[in-house]
């Protein structure tokens, strides 16, 4: 993955993530992955919390997809404003997701969870 550019990273791993292709996902993202809450709280640290985090959703929501609003890139930071539905007849809602690329891979996201 270290040969694509961030864009295509985070555009990969949002496809990957719709197709809840488990590997493929976590192909996007480094050992070390960093998911938190904006200005927040640690959600998940490492690829083992990552993957154990991803079985969860897949497996609760199986036909779960995020939608791309709006893509913003600004070097090795992507800003994805998405709409997600969980498929399950509850309210869609919008995540604004901020990422982080180093040493071509997704270190960390940060969310921002409309309510």
């Amino acid at each position: 993955m270290t040969d694509l550019t961030p864009e295509q990273l985070v555009g990969g791993q949002l496809d990957a993530y719709n197709a809840q292709d488990l590997d493929k996902f976590c192909g996007y993202f480094s050992d070390d992955i960093l998911i938190t809450s904006y200005l927040g709280d640690i959600v998940c640290e490492g690829m083992k919390a990552f993957r154990e985090r991803h079985v969860g959703i897949f497996s609760d929501f199986p036909s779960n997809k995020a939608k791309l609003l709006h893509r913003i890139v600004l070097g090795d930071t992507v800003i994805d404003h998405e709409d997600v539905d969980r498929g399950n007849g509850d309210k869609s809602f919008q995540v604004g997701c901020i990422y982080t690329i180093k040493n071509g891979l997704i270190s960390r996201i940060e969310y921002v969870k409309a309510s």
